[in-house]
């Protein structure tokens, strides 16, 4: 089992895009659980000289779910039918934000990718049912901001 896990975060590795949104859900994660703002925590990131430093993507995306917060929880909450934002694992709700950042900001990244990505940091990550969640409700949004 520990040999399967091994493989599935290589996939994060640093200097890729997956590896910056794992990053960037690092630290929305960490500011949303410690209750401290999303710059607090990426200046400790950083600053850290025991890590890399986070990525240019990674750190676009961290300060761009801040920047768009309100309007990311309000989709959210719009699509996440019967689920109130606060029931929702940190991770997932963390990655729906930044899924929802991307899908709204960066119209270069195929919406498979952010939603397939979505989704595997969700069964690596959270619940068991966290990959149907996080699918469901990006898909909403998907359909609705990326009309074609």
């Amino acid at each position: 089992m520990g040999e399967e896990r091994d493989e599935d975060l290589e996939q994060w590795r640093l200097g890729t895009r997956s590896g910056a949104r794992r990053r960037a859900l690092d630290v929305l994660y960490a500011a949303d659980l410690l209750e401290q703002p999303v710059a607090t925590v990426l200046a400790r990131e950083l600053n850290d000289p025991q890590r890399p430093a986070p990525d240019a993507y990674a750190v676009e995306l961290a300060t761009g779910v801040d920047r768009r917060r309100g309007d990311l929880d309000a989709r959210i909450k719009a699509a996440a039918e019967h689920w109130t934002l606060e029931r929702m694992p940190l991770i997932d709700r963390n990655l729906l934000r930044l899924g929802v950042f991307e899908l709204l900001e960066r119209s270069e990244v195929p919406t498979a990718v952010i939603l397939d990505e979505a989704i595997e940091l969700a069964k690596l990550l959270s619940t068991e049912d966290s990959g149907r969640f996080v699918n469901g409700v990006l898909g909403r949004i998907a359909r609705e901001v990326r009309r074609r």
